[in-house]
């Protein structure tokens, strides 16, 4: 009678356990950060516990804070994606910026070519289908040489994203410049019907709808979906899947092209709803800002909108830190680095990790057979 009341409470622990495991690192790496955020803190004599409130009211404290959280996390979920889509299949792609500023040119060109009559309810669509494109194609480029020449793609992604921004300013201060932009250079501004608007009772634009959703549908589609499950095969151990006959090339190839389509479409975003041409602006770091959140998601699309708005809003605190406090601005981007660094330095416990969640999952198995044996008995 004892197994039978004992074993079921026992294996929904070990189940709890299980699925609580994965989160360990980024929480640890959470508190890690914070620690050593303090400590910078208080090696400028500035105080440790007003600054850390003050990132949460930065962030959170207000309706206000709240928006300025949700626009920059808007751009952010999709950048993850481009890193989080291509990590499926084992690849580290670190190139969303560029993708981002491709996409967001691709954007803001495209109605320079469309007939002046156009409806918004067909040159919108238009301009993001260009700007994925764009974007797809810059990344898929990435997985194209990793899969078929062996270039690593870390390092290529970082080099073409610099080979894109390089191009963005080329094409912004030269043939694509608009002469009525003296100062700053960028294009022809969008017609006032393609700029896109803001969600109801909030002054933060679709781009949040549609991040939000992105991350939904990418979930769905890499944990329950053949070919989902077949691109995470892959990423657990491709010569494996290479045995079983899975078309390794054109997973990894279908993962890039998605991830970098993910940041083509917040380029889009960014130039339809927040800057309405393409210029530098558009160069602030949301594709470098998506790999923090998609690390710290553990490429979990799902967990990507959660970490998105954690990174969003310690970026949206920066200004109450330096009306407050006096401290520079770029305090944020600190707490971001070491943010980054500890998920580098928990991820060690990935392995092991593993290995307990494999014995729970022993452990849980065996109380629910002991459990049956005893009720068949």
């Amino acid at each position: 009678m004892r197994a039978r009341a004992s074993s079921p409470t026992s294996a929904a622990a070990a189940r709890l356990l299980t699925g609580a495991l994965p989160a360990v690192p980024t929480l640890a790496a959470i508190v890690g950060t914070l620690l050593l955020f303090s400590l910078f803190l208080l090696i400028q004599r500035q105080p440790a516990g007003d600054a850390i409130v003050l990132i949460a009211q930065g962030a959170f404290g207000s309706s206000f804070a709240w928006q300025s959280t949700l626009l920059r996390a808007a751009p952010l979920m999709l950048t993850a994606l481009c890193v989080a889509l291509p990590a499926q299949v084992g690849l580290i792609v670190i190139g969303g910026e560029g993708a981002l500023a491709l996409g967001g040119l691709a954007a803001a060109v495209l109605p320079q070519l469309l007939p002046a009559a156009t409806p918004w309810f067909v040159a919108t669509p238009l301009m993001a289908v260009a700007g994925m494109l764009v974007g797809g194609a810059w990344i898929g480029a990435v997985g194209a040489l990793r899969q078929w020449r062996g270039v690593n793609e870390t390092i290529s992604s970082l080099l073409m994203s610099y080979i894109a921004i390089a191009v963005f300013k080329f094409l912004v201060e030269g043939p694509l410049r608009d002469p009525a932009s003296l100062n700053k250079p960028s294009t022809p501004a969008l017609p006032d019907a393609f700029s896109i608007g803001s969600l109801p009772g909030l002054e933060v634009h679709w781009g949040l709808f549609w991040g939000a959703l992105a991350c939904v549908a990418a979930w769905v589609f890499v944990r329950h979906s053949t070919r989902g499950f077949a691109m995470r095969v892959t990423g657990g151990n491709a010569r494996a899947a290479r045995l079983v006959g899975l078309p390794v090339n054109a997973l990894a190839l279908t993962a890039c092209v998605l991830g970098g389509a993910a940041a083509g479409l917040a380029g889009m975003f960014e130039v339809a709803a927040v800057q309405g041409s393409a210029n530098a602006s558009l160069l602030a770091g949301y594709g470098y800002a998506g790999i923090l959140v998609a690390f710290a998601a553990r490429q979990n699309p799902l967990a990507i909108v959660v970490c998105a708005l954690m990174i969003g809003g310690i970026e949206a605190s920066g200004s109450l830190l330096q009306r407050r406090l006096d401290l520079p601005d770029a305090t944020t981007l600190v707490l971001q680095g070491l943010l980054f660094a500890n998920l580098l330095a928990w991820e060690a416990l990935g392995g092991r990790l593993a290995a307990w969640r494999v014995k729970l999952q022993a452990a849980a198995q065996a109380e629910v057979n002991a459990a049956l044996e005893q009720t068949h008995a």
